[in-house]
């Protein structure tokens, strides 16, 4: 189910995606970010939203950047969202399962991304440690403000 009320949550990090010419949003609820800040691993319930936004592309196909340095978000792409909850990876295999872990992405109408490949989230999150809960941002969270 898509998480309507994310932007509710707390905007933690910002990312430009040279790669891929993205600029990327993610949040997280307050309780996700009080966890961090106390070195602990995510609640159970914890929804983390990764908004993708295409950046701003010059006439060369290049990112513009504004003022601050950063690229311009410009046309919404789609969101990809982790959610945790206690149980939840059981039916993966160690090699793959992200602790309790689950992904799904959704394209810019909020709709499932029947397309995606969510094992690529999996893999991609494993080698994180997992003191840091598998998230790449974890570091992130404990500097956000409160």
């Amino acid at each position: 189910m898509f998480p309507a009320d994310h932007a509710k949550g707390v905007l933690y990090m910002t990312l430009d995606r040279p790669d891929n010419k993205q600029y990327r949003e993610l949040y997280t609820s307050p309780a996700a970010i009080e966890a961090a800040k106390n070195g602990q691993p995510m609640p159970s319930g914890t929804v983390i939203t990764l908004v993708q936004y295409a950046a701003k592309l010059d006439a060369s196909g290049n990112p513009e950047k504004g003022a601050d340095g950063r690229f311009i978000k410009n046309n919404l792409i789609g969101y990809t969202v982790m959610e945790k909850r206690t149980g939840w990876g059981t039916e993966y295999p160690d090699t793959m399962r992200n602790g309790e872990w689950e992904y799904q992405a959704f394209k810019a109408d909020r709709t499932p991304n029947t397309a995606a490949k969510l094992e690529a989230c999996f893999n991609c999150h494993k080698p994180i440690d997992a003191s840091k809960d598998f998230l790449f941002s974890y570091d992130r969270m404990k500097a956000a403000a409160r």
